[in-house]
């Protein structure tokens, strides 16, 4: 099963280290940590092969990968053995990526993204195309305008939707299913709801949980299973690099800390207080640290607290997620799922859906998923 990854941000840190290990993976070059489909829960012949990957893209910078990669191995992100052993391979997913087409109105964007999708699929004789959003997150936007409306208002010069949204259009118009592992709209809006059910396409999202949510998804089980009351719950994040430049923006920064501390009032069934703070560090380039204090209250209302610290390379950590998830959300489309994907809460910090928040109930829903994309037809 041939399949295309169209990425949304294709020259970013994410994206390029998503293809530079999927390039090294093919080759033998690395073992695949960090890719839940490569656990036996997971694993089998559904899901394409890592030498079934063909990868493609836009992308607003137009640096080379080349350069990109370079950049990346000078800081710690990408390892140079296996960066430097698929450096001949770069020139060829080169020439895959595109500019974001740019026109009068943003219908014939979509038209143009949804061109360049439908050439790639063409060109490289593929089964299918996941198209996945790797870009910088956006403000928060809202739009109730049915689909009808919504092509009226795309038709006409101006601003309508946000980028995330748009691709999540052309992908739908393009026959593709679409994964947002950003924050962003997205396919959230109900006319591209309406969309991708017409369609008949899959989709999931939001925010790919790698670092500190994730280890909430975890913790705060732990608490409500011992009856114990959390009081507070409070975070600070400190980012490097494009992330974490794009999160100084505070509208950006809104957007990203909201979806954030979902987890905790979904599990504990209420909120603490307490909030999560994101803050832009350049020195730390491409890394992550999070610092978080728990205080709880226990058997006669004794008052503890916990504190944890995460250290991370946000690229390493998204990589292997985002190949999981082109994976899974290809069988899906194979398989004939449309509709959102809330089975793939588990990779979701804001997951589509009424769904389990712990990571252990996420997982046996994901589980089960693919299994059953495994069974005979």
């Amino acid at each position: 099963m041939t399949t295309g990854v169209w990425l949304i941000g294709a020259r970013g840190s994410v994206a390029v280290t998503s293809m530079v290990g999927a390039t090294a993976l093919r080759a033998g070059l690395a073992e695949p940590l960090g890719c839940v489909t490569e656990l036996p829960q997971l694993a089998g012949a559904a899901l394409p092969g890592w030498g079934e990957l063909v990868f493609g893209g836009h992308d607003i910078s137009d640096i080379t990968l080349e350069k990109k990669v370079e950049d990346l191995v000078a800081a710690g992100v990408l390892p140079a053995r296996p960066a430097a052993a698929v450096a001949d391979q770069l020139p060829a997913l080169q020439k895959e990526l595109r500019p974001v087409p740019v026109a009068a109105t943003q219908l014939e964007v979509t038209r143009l993204i949804a061109q360049d999708i439908d050439d790639f699929r063409r060109q490289r004789g593929l089964s299918r195309v996941v198209v996945v959003n790797v870009s910088s997150t956006e403000p928060l936007f809202s739009c109730d305008r049915p689909l009808a409306g919504l092509q009226d208002d795309l038709a006409s010069p101006g601003v309508v939707l946000p980028p995330s949204s748009l691709y999540a259009y052309a992908a739908f118009t393009a026959g593709c299913p679409y994964v947002d592992f950003t924050p962003s709209t997205g396919a959230r809006l109900p006319a591209l709801r309406e969309l991708a059910a017409r369609a008949g396409l899959p989709y999931a999202g939001h925010d790919g949980k790698t670092g500190e949510t994730l280890v909430k998804s975890v913790l705060a089980p732990m608490f409500a299973m011992r009856n114990l009351r959390v009081r507070t719950w409070s975070g600070t994040n400190l980012l490097g690099g494009g992330d974490g430049a794009n999160l100084a923006d505070p509208a950006r920064n809104a957007a990203k800390a909201s979806s954030k501390q979902r987890v905790l009032a979904e599990t504990l069934g209420y909120q603490p207080q307490g909030s999560t703070h994101i803050e832009y560090v350049d020195d730390i380039g491409d890394f992550k640290t999070a610092w978080d204090l728990v205080t709880f209250s226990g058997f006669l209302g004794t008052r503890m607290r916990m504190e944890f610290s995460w250290h991370g390379c946000d690229s390493a950590l998204a990589a292997p997620l985002v190949l999981d998830l082109a994976r899974i959300t290809a069988a899906a489309h194979a398989a004939g799922r449309s509709g959102p994907l809330t089975e793939l809460a588990f990779f979701f910090k804001d997951p589509l859906g009424d769904v389990p928040h712990d990571l252990a109930g996420q997982w046996a829903a994901l589980a089960g998923f693919v299994r059953g994309l495994h069974a005979p037809a």
